[in-house]
């Protein structure tokens, strides 16, 4: 006689997608109406935050915004597929672990060297070889049969370093060739992040249409991946150059200057942690949330809930504006520190092993809120506190401390099974509870001389 075993599936519901969406939108469309405190309906002379500025810098800060949302398309293309492309390939655990580790290791050596060669190259030369890894990683995956080759998962891994920092410092040190006021930036930081929310989104949409037929030697995805990339290349050739061979004059040698405004810096130091923590627990969001979802036993669309996740990340930036300035209800460091305690609460939550799928996705959705939250002020603090001919050094530190402990967790825990889950979730969590911490220490410090230079 023989046994069924039936399958219980668990389905998102239909509302989440227009709920959280409308928040974002609405929080955006109504910032310019209640973005002065004196000031109920916008008029010609009370311009719109997304207006402020000269007409060249909104006229390049629109192309900026338009290239980057380029950039988180072809970096999503890159990692839509994820686990799924190991299985296609036919890797096993033990061998998607060595690919991983390995890529991780790359990202730890060569892309903690990438910042400090940025910082020496520009940001212009170093958002063009962003591209070209792009280019070479798109070229390769193209073709069936080389998708699966070791070389790309150390290009990607370089690639996604480099993405985290050369367009942020590309703007900066743009904003303040144009002399503008340091507000503008502010608003880039937040709309880049929401940006990015929504090109990631777009790049799932687009590999879902382009991937009609895997058995086919032409992988599509990749190939747009490819043009994209090329696109990149060509517009940041045509666009203005940026020079810095005067940092060299004004602060010394790379080296000494790195000791004295990062190592020796506590404040500095302070962001280096945050930055590091939000990368790890990201890190582990990325590798773990399939796992810890299916744990439930139902079926359960992962495909459908990913979006809900990058929406709620639109969600958490759009809400950005809302929080400094002349309508901050409370100081920026309390702030960032309030979504750091919310973020990490959420994850421990997860890290103590609760399985109901319904709420494992709204505490997924508040983590990823409170990332959206989370960024643009970090990027904000470190044009406070930091030399803009440091930023990618800085960064590409905060990189490797992410990727040191990803390393050995991925050692660890995939070969000998000696870490948990659930332990890695709970080590996530402390790390933010832990910089919330931190970030509230920089109060204390918000007089120094260097705040009071670069104040935003």
């Amino acid at each position: 006689m023989g046994m069924v075993v039936e399958r219980e599936e668990w389905v998102l519901t239909p509302l989440a997608y227009p709920l959280i969406s409308a928040a974002s939108l609405t929080a955006v469309l109504l910032l310019p109406h209640f973005s002065r405190p004196h000031a109920a309906v916008v008029t010609p002379s009370s311009p719109s935050p997304f207006d402020v500025g000269t007409t060249p810098f909104l006229r390049f800060r629109r192309a900026f915004l338009l290239l980057f949302c380029l950039a988180s398309v072809a970096e999503g293309i890159q990692s839509v597929f994820g686990e799924d492309e190991f299985v296609r390939c036919g890797f096993g655990r033990e061998q998607m672990a060595a690919r991983l580790a390995a890529a991780t290791a790359a990202a730890l050596f060569l892309g903690g060297a990438s910042g400090v060669v940025s910082d020496k190259l520009g940001p212009q030369n170093a958002c063009i070889f962003y591209w070209m890894l792009q280019l070479a990683v798109g070229g390769l995956k193209s073709f069936s049969g080389l998708r699966c080759a070791w070389v790309n998962n150390f290009i990607l891994a370089l690639a996604s370093s480099m993405f985290c920092f050369c367009f942020e410092t590309w703007i900066v040190l743009e904003h303040e060739k144009q002399g503008q006021k340091q507000d503008s930036l502010f608003d880039t930081f937040w709309l880049m992040t929401f940006f990015e929310s929504i090109s990631l989104v777009g790049s799932q949409g687009i590999t879902n249409l382009l991937l009609d037929d895997d058995n086919k030697g032409i992988l599509l995805p990749y190939t747009f991946a490819a043009l994209v990339s090329i696109i990149g290349i060509l517009y940041i050739r045509k666009a203005p150059s940026i020079s810095t061979a005067h940092h060299a004059s004004v602060i010394g040698s790379y080296q000494k200057s790195f000791f004295a405004h990062v190592l020796r810096d506590k404040r500095v130091l302070i962001l280096v942690l945050a930055q590091a923590s939000v990368q790890f627990s990201v890190s582990a969001f990325w590798f773990l949330w399939a796992p810890t979802i299916v744990a439930d036993g139902r079926d359960a669309p992962l495909s459908l809930i990913y979006p809900c996740f990058l929406v709620s990340r639109m969600l958490g930036s759009a809400a950005v504006p809302w929080f400094y300035g002349a309508m901050a209800p409370f100081q920026n460091e309390d702030s960032l520190t309030t979504a750091y305690i919310a973020a990490g609460l959420a994850l421990s939550v997860v890290a103590y092993d609760y399985q109901e799928i319904g709420t494992l996705v709204i505490l997924f959705c508040i983590f990823h809120a409170s990332m959206g939250f989370i960024l643009p002020l970090l990027a904000r603090f470190r044009t406070m506190y930091l030399p803009n001919e440091l930023r990618g050094g800085m960064m590409s530190f905060s990189l490797a401390l992410r990727n040191a402990p990803m390393f050995i967790f991925l050692i660890q825990g995939a070969y000998h099974g000696n870490i948990a889950n659930s332990t890695i979730l709970g080590l996530a969590a402390c790390g933010l509870l832990s910089a919330g911490g931190c970030i509230h220490m920089l109060r204390r410090w918000r007089k120094h001389t260097r705040q009071n230079v670069r104040s935003l």
